[in-house]
């Protein structure tokens, strides 16, 4: 049995919103995550999916202490991480990366991809000595494919698949064993988008990383991961291991989802049944009550409007809220 290495419970990020003038007061929050439950295995990758909004990547930036969780509790190989103090915190950052979605944003645009890729190695304290540093930056990007001799080149200089790999190398120089993927091929050409999966998958083989992978391409997730789950709304709708995902997932939602996924094969593809759903995915500044699908969800009934299912495991580790399924 797989040792668990994360271990999030009931987490809750909650943005308050304030009213404008003098005697600013909170009238609303965001509830972009709401009770938040997962686990992943050391070595594991657990793919993340869902609409754009639905809370993915305030998941991976709470989990990391990014943004301060409104609740819950985040475990890391043992320790919690909401109790640690700034310099336990800096000592897990060591040990958990995360690699941003936006390759074109996430670095710095006066600074070399060297000075990029060096500096965590410089905020840790490694490698105190520059000319070991220099050796370490040309290792980590011989590692992600790209030449030494781009060491002094600066972002402007690169396309979008290069920077993303500057990113990737930049999050693996502190020999990290977690690293978050917020949507990593997203911002990317599919020409390029299997070769920057298959660069991370190849990265996990040979240095034993565990993944937390984002994304809203079920595709891209069904092919990395070992088990996806699937979000709506700030909560998980289902979890199920890719065997699973395979046979087919269970939840409406999910069902919806899986079904616009393209098959190749012209025939097939013209033929089978699409889910289109219904009405327009709720504001999480109000989000329905009872389960939070059901204002678009075709198998709807009254007890879905007033009662919140839980996650109901159906058998070798895999999970579905919804009432269908008592």
């Amino acid at each position: 049995m797989t040792e668990t290495l994360l271990d999030v419970r009931d987490l809750r990020v909650h943005f308050p919103i304030y009213s404008t003038g003098i005697r600013r007061k909170e009238v609303a929050r965001v509830q972009a995550v709401d009770g938040v439950s997962l686990s992943i295995g050391a070595g594991e990758t657990v793919g993340l999916v869902g609409e754009s909004g639905c809370g993915k990547t305030t998941t991976g930036l709470a989990i990391l202490r990014l943004v301060e969780p409104t609740d819950g509790s985040v475990s890391f190989d043992g320790d919690e991480v909401g109790n640690l103090s700034k310099g336990e915190l800096r000592k897990l950052r060591k040990r958990a990366a995360m690699i941003f979605q936006d390759p074109f944003a996430s670095l710095d645009p006066r600074m070399s991809i060297g000075d990029s890729i060096s500096e965590p190695l410089l905020i840790h304290k490694l490698f105190p000595d520059r000319n070991d540093r220099i050796d370490r930056t040309c290792q980590l990007l011989e590692k992600v494919g790209l030449s030494p001799n781009y060491r002094d080149r600066f972002p402007h200089e690169f396309s979008g698949g290069q920077r993303q790999r500057v990113g990737i190398a930049r999050a693996l120089a502190t020999e990290p064993d977690f690293v978050v993927c917020d949507e990593p091929i997203a911002a990317l050409d599919v020409s390029i988008q299997a070769q920057v999966m298959n660069l991370l998958e190849d990265l996990q083989d040979e240095l034993g990383l565990t993944y937390l992978f984002i994304a809203h391409d079920l595709s891209a997730v069904q092919h990395l991961s070992d088990r996806v789950a699937v979000m709506y709304l700030g909560r998980i709708a289902e979890v199920a291991d890719r065997s699973q995902f395979s046979a087919g997932l269970k939840h409406p939602y999910a069902e919806s989802l899986l079904s616009a996924v393209p098959i190749p094969d012209p025939h097939l593809e013209r033929t089978r049944e699409r889910i289109l759903l219904e009405g327009d995915v709720a504001s999480p500044l109000d989000p329905p009550p009872g389960c939070r699908f059901h204002t678009r969800c075709p198998y709807a009934t009254e007890r879905c409007s007033n009662e919140e299912p839980s996650l109901r495991d159906l058998g070798g580790g895999h999970q579905v809220a919804c009432h269908l399924y008592d």
